[in-house]
């Protein structure tokens, strides 16, 4: 089975492809360009340095968010068009479990953070030493004190990664009372080839849907409909 895998939940644009189980490419791009310049040229040039054409795609697993909402419609649109155009399924892999897949095996929990703003993080707390990730605290939209305290009371050593790690790693070494550490800079961001390994296992377990059953999972509202709400309420 071909995979296309999409994660542009982030600062980080990724692309992947998993051929049979093989890891046969990855493409992450983390500049100031918009994932919409980037991503369909990324993916073009990596099928075709991988020699395979898009027609053989059996599937596409896409990041389904939290995190950006730019980016997260950029890759919906992205993956929801190839799917049409070739009639092939999409798997929608939780944004937060794929960052978290990036540490797979280690004893600690993983913890993602994505910068959410206004001193919050999305995040998600995980067991991510079996095949898939076992969900500890489900993805959702916190203060980051609410974390910490979460964190505190599991008591385990923990691992953290995500683009939230420079924005509050001062917060996280003042006031976390348990072992911790930080994720590389090879997997601290997101990663597509995470995301095609979690997309191989969901197709495994039939998870799959048509392209126009999907849908992106922003968990909270948009800076502009925040500030649409505000201006009402004055």
């Amino acid at each position: 089975m071909k995979i296309l895998a999409i994660d542009s939940s982030g600062l980080a644009a990724t692309v992947a492809l998993l051929c049979d189980g093989i890891l046969t490419g990855e493409y992450t791009i983390h500049n100031k360009k918009t994932h919409s310049q980037t991503l369909l040229p990324m993916i073009h040039d990596m099928l075709q340095m991988a020699e395979v054409d898009v027609k053989e795609l059996d599937g596409i697993a896409v990041a389904a968010g939290p995190g950006s909402f730019t980016g997260l419609r950029i890759g919906a649109a992205t993956a929801k068009g190839l799917a049409q155009t070739l009639a092939i399924p999409i798997v929608a892999v939780p944004a937060l479990e794929g960052l978290a897949f990036n540490v797979e095996g280690t004893e600690a929990l993983a913890c993602p953070i994505m910068d959410a703003r206004r001193n919050q993080v999305y995040y998600g707390i995980y067991n991510v030493k079996g095949e898939c990730p076992e969900v500890i605290e489900n993805q959702s939209a916190a203060p980051i004190e609410e974390v910490v305290e979460k964190l505190n009371e599991l008591g385990r050593d923990v691992v953290f990664i995500g683009d939230g790690v420079p924005v509050f790693r001062n917060q996280l070494e003042q006031t976390l009372k348990v072992p911790f550490r930080f994720g590389a800079d090879s997997v601290l961001y997101q990663r597509a080839s995470s995301v095609a390994a979690l997309g191989k296992f969901y197709f495994e377990k039939n998870c799959q849907m048509e392209a126009k059953d999907f849908a992106p999972v922003y968990l909270r509202m948009s800076q502009a409909e925040r500030e649409r709400m505000e201006r009402k309420g004055k």
